[in-house]
Order: structure tokens, then sequence, then C-alpha cells
């Protein structure tokens, strides 16, 4: 496969990246890239969350300023890499994502600042410690990663995740809340534009054989992971509506001995779509890390 123009941002290229045929049937992954000089600080990879895709242009041209060759990885069964047969934003357990890692890592071919938000900050923090092309990692940044599920919620989820194992592709298509959606997209409370297929308002719902996944991940990193390379993880307050930040900076520190973890109250649960001011915070305190680490 060749690299195409994306098909969501102009300006951007997109690549197909093929894997083997699982329980839903075709599977890709897509990564897309920012076309760019060369890199004085080398790559980023970004992994975006849960019921979500890559769309943060301003995020891509902040690395390109500061540097860097900017890649973002759109995993399968999410955004451009949803096929029709596919049960969305679903795995059975989370190595599953670890393939399209390792073949944006392939591609890119070089070792990279890996990046990810929410979900995507659980798998990044496991492909590095499990992942067959892990030593191509130099550091990693965590944008309010998804470490715990929130207290009054586990109740519910550890009935899910007892049913995981009967009926994995039961779904409450009712689990997820508006709310977070709608303090996004300029459609109601937020600045931003983004498919509203890709990333519905209400979600794809929660598939129990999902959340039994997610429980086993969460105690592997809850065990320590004890990585060897530079890692920031970042959280917002009680603003953030998705996740606990006192469980983001908790488990953070579970990862390895060279962690910083850093606040940034009133942020969003993505903290790069957070209101300017936050953004610019976020942004400065991670390209000073990274000029401290060598990320």
């Amino acid at each position: 496969m060749a690299w195409q123009p994306d098909r969501l941002l102009p300006g951007f290229e997109a690549l197909e990246l093929p894997a083997p045929d699982d329980y839903d049937g075709r599977v890709v992954a897509t990564l897309v890239r920012l076309p760019a000089p060369a890199a004085r600080r080398g790559a980023v990879l970004y992994v975006h969350g849960f019921t979500d895709y890559f769309f943060q242009r301003h995020m891509a041209e902040r690395f390109a300023a500061e540097g860097y060759a900017f890649y973002a990885l759109d995993l399968r069964k999410h955004g451009r890499s949803l096929l029709p047969h596919q049960h969305p934003c679903f795995c059975k357990d989370i190595s599953e994502y670890y393939a399209d890692v390792t073949c944006a890592l392939e591609e890119i071919g070089t070792g990279v600042l890996l990046a990810g938000h929410s979900t995507g900050g659980l798998i990044c923090s496991l492909y590095k410690k499990e992942g067959e092309l892990r030593d191509r990692v130099r550091a990693l940044w965590l944008n309010s990663p998804f470490f715990d599920w929130r207290d009054e919620h586990k109740g519910k989820l550890r009935i899910a995740q007892l049913l995981g194992w009967f009926a994995p592709f039961m779904n409450d298509p009712n689990a997820l809340p508006r709310a977070y959606a709608r303090s996004l997209h300029r459609n109601w409370d937020g600045e931003w534009d983004f498919d509203l297929t890709l990333k519905p308002e209400k979600g794809f719902g929660l598939y129990v054989g999902w959340v039994r996944a997610i429980f086993a991940a969460h105690a592997r990193v809850h065990a320590g992971l004890g990585l060897d390379v530079p890692v920031l993880s970042m959280h917002s307050d009680e603003a953030d509506i998705v996740l606990d930040w006192k469980q983001i900076a908790r488990w953070s520190r579970t990862l390895g001995s060279n962690v910083t973890v850093l606040s940034f109250p009133g942020g969003l649960h993505d903290l790069v779509l957070s209101r300017a001011e936050i953004r610019e915070a976020v942004f400065s305190q991670l390209f000073a890390w990274a000029e401290r680490t060598g990320a």
C-alpha cells in the first residue's frame, strides 16, 4: 500500500496497514502523517482513546513546529479503520492492538516518542512493556491515561466483566454519557469539528467483552510495569468528566522509576482540546520535559 491524501484532514496523508483476519473478519489499521521536512527531534506516534480517532490537527502542527515528524494511528475498528462488518471499538484483549503499533513503528523506522490519550495511554504503556518493537519507544507521553474505572462505576462494570466471559458482544448502547462529546464538538459547547459518525455523541455503547479486556489491562498496570524510559503523565482535576484524576495520578507512578506527573486544573479529559490557555500550558510543559529528557 502507498501513502494517499487523507480523506478526513486536508494536507495529511494516510496509509492503510493490513492485518490478519480476526473473529470479526477483515482487519486494518490506518497510519496518518503530516508531511514535513526532516525532523531534528525525531518522530512521535499518537494513539487515540476509546470511541475516538485522530482529528487534532493543531496538535500535529505544534509537534511539527517543535521539530518532530508527526504520525497518528487509528487503531483497528476505530475511526478511519472501522469496517462495516466490525464491532466498533471492540477487542477481547488489549494486546490485539500491539500488531497495529508494531506495523506503525516499522513504517516510521526509527525510535519514537509514543503518545497516548485515555485508552490509548493504557495501550501505549503496555506496549512499551510487552510489544514486539518496544525497544523503539524512547519515551512515553500520556494524556489522561485510562488506568482505572471511576469507583462509582466499578460495581456495575464487574458484572459486565463476568458476562464478558460468556457473551463478549453483549452491548449496552446507553452506557456512555453524551456530555463529553457535547463539551467538545462545535455543534454544542465545544470549539472542535470532528466526524460524528466516527466519534458519535453517545458513542457505540459498551461491549462486555471489551470491559473484561480493560479490567485485565488495568491489573497489569496496577502490578507495576518497571518501564525504563522517561514517562510524562498529565491529568486534569474534577473537570475531567470521564475519568478520576486521582486514579490517573496514583497509577501513573507505578509505570517505572522515571515518571513525571503533571496536573492541569480545569482541563478537559483530552487535555489538548481544553480551552486555549490550558492547552498552551500542556504543550509548553510537554516540550520542556521532552527537551530535558531527550524524548
